[in-house]
């Protein structure tokens, strides 16, 4: 998504300056173009040089620098960009953006920019609670710059609270929402994530071995192209992202619940938790002791979540399923699709490398009425934006 991007870095005065070195780094091994602009304040926290270094470009600090091409630097870096991110972002130059100023390299640029401008404020907490400041930051915002909330924590001054720009990788995501394509806008999309936990007593339950990453790839991907994603998730061990509105529960039945509360609203269903299939017959209240014969555990069929959805969808609603097999495994999920009136199922096996849980990237394929779509193996967000192609392609 990064490669051949053109991102422009903008740095102002404030000690998590050296953060962004990180930033730059990551962006130029994804292959962008990074161009960082610092303000003079901003070169009392990082020198240029060591922006030049990770770059491999000129860092620009001067809108009057004579050691240039013949061509008005801030205008041709603003045509240029893809994408500008202001971190750490001051309350000085907030201030100024938000009110139209324009008196040095950085914030020229950002006047002449069409692309995308992400501010990250870092600062004081009292600084950052002032009033003059949240007003200049929603007016950033009613002048659709998007504003990363800062974290809160200890801060460099000594105090704790928000005002913490948050960690370059958190900056990383952020930009690559900006760069995503916008053709989910105006849907509501739901999605599933992680194991489920059926209680055998206090202490005990059966789960599966489900982390949730390709449920909150797929989650996040959805959000990052415009969609109001809502992410139902177990007790998953991948964190949720930040732009989605997440639903955490615990069992199956928690789970059957949620879905069917948020259903009626939604466009398309992605239903890539890890469900269990049975639950115990029977909670006991009190742990259930060792004992030296063997135990059997009476258990009894959970709700079928996606044969439930597949019986009660609409015409306009979209429903996707997930089919994790380790033997005949398009049979078996063609099979799924027919059975659960599904509109797509996405495929697997724990036999494949590259593919099943916990693991960065996933091998798939994705069967329709019309096609069996075997993917290669790639990162589980590239698969999650793969699947979207293919809803998008079956709303068509």
């Amino acid at each position: 998504m990064l490669k051949d991007k053109n991102i422009i870095l903008g740095i102002t005065g404030s000690i998590a300056a050296y953060k962004i070195a990180n930033l730059a780094s990551m962006l130029k091994k994804e292959g962008a173009n990074v161009e960082v602009i610092m303000t003079k304040n901003a070169t009392e926290f990082i020198t240029p040089l060591t922006f030049e270094t990770l770059t491999g470009n000129k860092c620009y600090t001067d809108t009057f620098d004579r050691d240039f091409k013949f061509e008005v630097e801030h205008i041709s870096l603003a045509k240029k960009a893809d994408v500008c991110l202001v971190a750490p972002a001051s309350a000085n130059v907030i201030g100024k953006v938000s009110n139209g100023i324009a008196d040095d390299m950085l914030t020229t640029t950002i006047m002449a920019m069409k692309c995308p401008v992400i501010f990250s404020p870092a600062m004081n907490t009292n600084m950052f609670e002032n009033a003059i400041v949240q007003d200049n930051i929603e007016k950033l915002k009613f002048f659709n710059y998007e504003v990363i909330e800062p974290a809160k924590g200890y801060l460099a001054c000594g105090d704790t609270g928000a005002g913490k720009m948050p960690d370059p990788e958190v900056l990383y995501e952020y930009i690559e929402k900006a760069l995503s394509p916008k053709d989910l806008v105006g849907k509501k999309i739901v999605v599933t994530a992680g194991p489920t936990q059926e209680s055998l007593d206090p202490v005990r339950y059966l789960t599966n071995h489900s982390t949730g990453k390709m449920g909150c790839a797929i989650a996040k991907a959805a959000a990052f192209r415009g969609a109001e994603v809502t992410l139902i998730s177990g007790q998953m061990q991948a964190k949720a992202p930040d732009c989605v509105k997440n639903v955490n529960v615990v069992s199956a039945q928690d789970m059957f619940e949620a879905v069917k509360e948020a259903f009626p609203s939604a466009d398309i269903i992605i239903k890539s938790a890890a469900v269990a299939d049975y639950t115990p017959e029977n909670f006991v209240d009190h742990k259930i002791k060792k004992k030296d014969e063997d135990m059997s555990i009476p258990l009894k069929r959970t709700e079928d979540i996606l044969k439930w959805l597949g019986d009660n969808k609409r015409e306009d609603q979209i429903i996707v399923g997930f089919a994790m097999e380790t033997d005949n495994v398009i049979e078996n999920s063609r099979a799924k699709l027919s059975k659960k009136n599904a509109d797509m199922i996405v495929a697997n096996s724990l036999r494949t490398d590259g593919a099943g849980f916990g693991t960065d990237t996933n091998v798939v394929t994705i069967i329709t009425e019309e096609v069996d779509e075997e993917l290669p193996k790639m990162s589980k967000f590239d698969v999650a934006n793969e699947i979207i192609n293919r809803i998008l392609e079956i709303e068509k």
